[in-house]
């Protein structure tokens, strides 16, 4: 019985410096619960990390569908070596007039399901909303002046930071403009995947836009080498724009080139030029296999 006695003795003395080496490393008194509650924590345990295993299935999933919706790898074997693929797209398109920008944003859009956006209507939108860059860049206007560099890229990088554009990708439409521009955005922070020159000789844009025609009460454009109307009382209603004249477009063509090629140079490691003489469809299949050659 005395040896009974001793050996509960130091049975219990244990389980008591145990208890109190416990309680020195942890801020909550360590006690020994009924083998019913311990079950109950331990299922309730279980049940968590089934539930996160769960939770995690289904943001894999969610995640690997929008991916798969816009010709992307999947999503965590991308993120996984940190190189960024498979996040959403930022592209910037440029080209002199009638290079053919306008079908191939459309086309891009299409695809991968980004914000197409063009700088008059950024402006347009920012005025509307009376932003502060907004607000300073309708000064501009209202007075008759250019809208200067640094509240073009405030409207830009306000527009950029809206949840669609992060949340799509977003597709700039002839900006930067200048090599000024190109600077300002990059110090702005604001970078692209892949930066897509439309090439095409003067004599080819010369002919695109004198041959361009508008019809005034449907407002489809045609043209009267390529894309004649058929219809002769659609013929006699064409309308060509004032700044559509040979003149012009030479003007406008000496402004793009005095600038394109150093914005170029800002975007050399993700630059890809385009023959923008092909088929549309041509120019869209080079232009497609381009940006997933930098998306991949």
């Amino acid at each position: 019985s005395q040896i009974h006695n001793n050996t509960m003795m130091k049975s219990v003395l244990s389980i008591a410096l145990l208890l109190a080496s416990a309680n020195a490393f942890t801020t909550q008194p360590v006690a020994l619960a009924p083998a019913s509650t311990r079950a109950i924590h331990s299922t309730q345990q279980r049940s968590i990390v089934v539930l996160n295993a769960s939770k995690n299935k289904q943001k894999i999933a969610s995640r690997t569908k929008w991916a798969e919706t816009r010709g992307y790898g999947t999503p965590d074997s991308d993120a996984s070596d940190g190189s960024g693929a498979g996040s959403a797209p930022k592209l910037i398109i440029a080209g002199a007039p009638a290079s053919g920008k306008g079908t191939q944003c459309e086309i891009i859009k299409e695809k991968y399901g980004v914000v197409h956006l063009s700088t008059g209507d950024m402006l347009r939108a920012a005025v509307a909303a009376g932003t502060d860059v907004g607000k300073q860049a309708k000064d501009f206007m209202d007075a008759g002046k250019l809208v200067p560099d640094e509240v073009i890229i405030g409207v830009v990088k306000d527009r950029l930071d809206e949840s669609d554009c992060v949340e799509s990708g977003w597709l700039l439409d002839g900006f930067p403009r200048t090599p000024a521009q190109a600077e300002a955005l990059a110090d702005a922070g604001v970078t692209a995947d892949c930066f897509i020159f439309l090439n095409v000789p003067d004599e080819v844009l010369v002919e695109r836009v004198v041959g361009r025609r508008t019809d005034p009460e449907t407002g489809k454009i045609y043209h009267m080498t390529f894309s004649p109307p058929t219809d002769e009382d659609i013929l006699a209603r064409l309308e060509q724009r004032s700044d559509d004249t040979e003149e012009k477009v030479k003007v406008r063509l000496e402004q793009f080139h005095a600038n394109v090629d150093a914005v170029k140079g800002s975007y050399t490691d993700i630059s890809v030029e385009v023959d923008g003489t092909q088929k549309p469809e041509e120019v869209s299949a080079t232009v497609m296999k381009s940006i997933e050659s930098v998306l991949a």
